[in-house]
């Protein structure tokens, strides 16, 4: 893999850490059910319980107690890509050179966390299909190496089992859809090694005039196989039609609110809509230039997609290791306690919370392991290409 060492920026955080002070504080026990389907098993939050004036050390305390029993599942992370640049790391013990590791995700009460496969820039990104199975070669590495502390896994039922056995769960993708190369058997490959979140935006079959007629075959694939959609970046044409097409939950992995900040991977308000009734998942990403520098910052955001897209709609995305500024106090993945204290403190009742960290993700990924094995016996495997589909 030496053609793919080319150099990362080092994610960094913006302004100084202001840390809030810790304070021992105990949640009660006794509480409200959430829905069957949005929460695991055995996983029902404690009381939901208003913040009021309480301080803030008992906020973050409050904020560990519930992570602790339903801790975040991050919808993006660089790790892998970080890790390439390194002669040596150790992430049992931990890690200095990254944002990622044991230590840190075991503060931050990382539960699960997708690995992303994105394509480097430069010569290594001509090459798609050979340098995703360089990367997936690579994550397998990593998993290996750390037995005590990951997992590598595929369904909603194998991330329980790694959090029951301690372990973190890591699942693969989102892989760029370019590494399709144009043919849906490598999409069955792909899926067949592991990959189960695939990005649609920046292909010629899913551009700014939605989805071809073999980008439509592509999602159609993806159900059966119980790959999901990812259509960050993508035109409002293509998110509308994924949104349509796909029977099972379609994701963004790194999307804001457009009516808080104007970036253009940020979704307005009329797509977070249509991405609620479609009981989608937005995952808001911790960088300064898509919510801004500091922790009320995203939470603005997450305030905002709640309200527009509801409370299952709406997912983290911690975008750690992959060279992005970071907001204060969130510079790396032991500072999801500041977030969701800052979230009880605005009146986040620990059944959203507990949705927001956690069961939204397993409901997005029982619903595509549902729909697959239900379309299996009703599809055959398609061996269509993109040159069979769309004229050239």
């Amino acid at each position: 893999m030496a053609d793919l060492q080319d150099d990362i920026p080092r994610t960094t955080e913006v302004g100084e850490d202001d840390a809030l002070p810790d304070d021992p504080f105990r949640l009660p026990q006794a509480g409200e059910d959430v829905p069957a389907g949005d929460v695991p098993a055995g996983d029902v939050p404690a009381g939901d319980v208003p913040a009021g004036d309480v301080p803030a050390g008992d906020l973050l305390e409050r904020a560990r107690a519930l992570l602790a029993g339903h801790p975040v599942a991050d919808g993006y992370s660089g790790l892998p890509w970080a890790l390439r640049h390194l002669p040596g790391y150790d992430l049992q013990l931990g890690e200095a050179a990254v944002d990622t590791d044991l230590p840190r995700m075991r503060a931050g009460h990382v539960g699960a966390l997708f690995w992303s496969l994105h394509l480097p820039e430069g010569p290594a990104g001509e090459r798609p299909v050979a340098a995703t199975l360089e990367q997936l070669d690579l994550v397998r590495s990593v998993v290996e190496a750390h037995p005590e502390g990951l997992r590598l896994v595929r369904t909603a039922g194998q991330v329980i089992d790694a959090r029951h056995r301690g372990r973190v769960a890591v699942l693969l993708g989102p892989a760029h859809g370019a590494a399709l190369d144009g043919s849906l058997a490598v999409l069955r490959v792909l899926h067949a090694l592991g990959v189960r979140l695939l990005t649609l935006a920046g292909t010629p079959w899913a551009g700014e005039g939605g989805l071809t007629r073999f980008g439509e075959e592509v999602v159609r694939e993806m159900n059966r196989l119980g790959v999901l959609a990812d259509v960050t970046g993508a035109g409002p044409a293509t998110v509308r039609r994924t949104l349509a097409l796909s029977k099972t939950p379609v994701l963004c992995t790194r999307s804001a609110a457009r009516a808080l900040r104007p970036h253009p991977a940020n979704l307005p308000d009329d797509l977070l809509a249509a991405l609620g009734r479609a009981k989608g998942l937005c995952m808001v990403p911790l960088t300064a230039e898509q919510t801004g520098p500091a922790v009320p910052d995203v939470a603005d955001h997450l305030d905002h997609i709640r309200d527009v897209a509801g409370p299952e709609c709406v997912g983290l995305s911690g975008t750690y290791d992959s060279g992005v500024v970071h907001p204060r106090e969130l510079a790396d993945a032991s500072r999801y306690p500041h977030l969701i204290a800052e979230l009880l403190r605005r009146g986040w009742s620990e059944t959203e919370l507990s949705l927001l960290t956690w069961g939204n993700v397993q409901r997005v990924l029982r619903g595509a392991d549902f729909t697959a094995r239900a379309a299996q016996h009703r599809r055959e495997a398609p061996t269509s290409r993109i040159t069979d589909l769309d004229a050239p």
